[in-house]
């Protein structure tokens, strides 16, 4: 009876302590090799549409401010889309073991503030020097907003967007097969309520 015992006994330490070293194991693999659960099309899914979603958030932000009344109301619904889907990826990226939020991504207050440090570095003393004028000509269209550049620039996100969602909800995963079933006729819906058209749309 005792021997028993300390054969279940033997076995329940040995189970406990490979599923402690086994999980251990994934935690380093995770930490120190960056190692993901998802494959090639998913990973490009969360770095594209990671990096897109908090730079739109924020131009729509600054569209609410300077914008007419239709490119506010377009900035709205791209900014609720967005701040509504980080959270969804996020929750995904950690279960498959994908660095989430993206390092080192963008926003658009980041862009206005090169293209003002450049503006500031190109003087009358610099002038003469074509590649400081060429830069300095880059610089002041890009700080300068416009409604309609926003409205195209926002219609070509939403297209690229659409591509990685449409590719994902063919993954071999089911939950980001699914997670991406579910979204794809809202992207669909805003991209066409932006202006965006059809034909366009599948052209990107």
């Amino acid at each position: 009876m005792k021997l028993n015992t300390l054969i279940v006994a033997t076995v329940f330490a040995s189970t406990t302590l490979s599923s402690c070293v086994f999980k251990t194991a994934d935690e380093r693999q995770l930490k120190y090799t960056h190692t993901t659960l998802v494959d090639g099309d998913a990973y490009a899914f969360f770095r594209n549409v990671g990096t897109i979603a908090p730079y739109e958030v924020s131009y729509a932000d600054h569209v609410s401010k300077a914008g007419n009344p239709h490119a506010k109301e377009v900035a709205g619904k791209v900014s609720q889309f967005f701040v509504e889907l980080l959270p969804e990826m996020d929750r995904l990226a950690t279960k498959f073991h994908v660095d989430f939020p993206i390092l080192g991504t963008a926003t658009y207050q980041d862009s206005q503030k090169e293209n003002q440090e450049v503006l500031q570095s190109n003087d009358s003393t610099n002038l003469d020097d074509s590649v400081a004028l060429t830069d300095l000509k880059q610089a002041t269209s890009n700080s300068t907003y416009s409604d309609e550049a926003y409205l195209h620039h926002v219609q070509d996100q939403l297209a690229i967007v659409n591509i990685h969602f449409k590719r994902l909800s063919r993954n071999t995963n089911k939950e980001l097969r699914d997670f991406a079933q579910s979204k794809t006729e809202t992207i669909s819906q805003l991209y066409t309520a932006i202006g965006g058209e059809e034909d366009a749309h599948a052209h990107h």
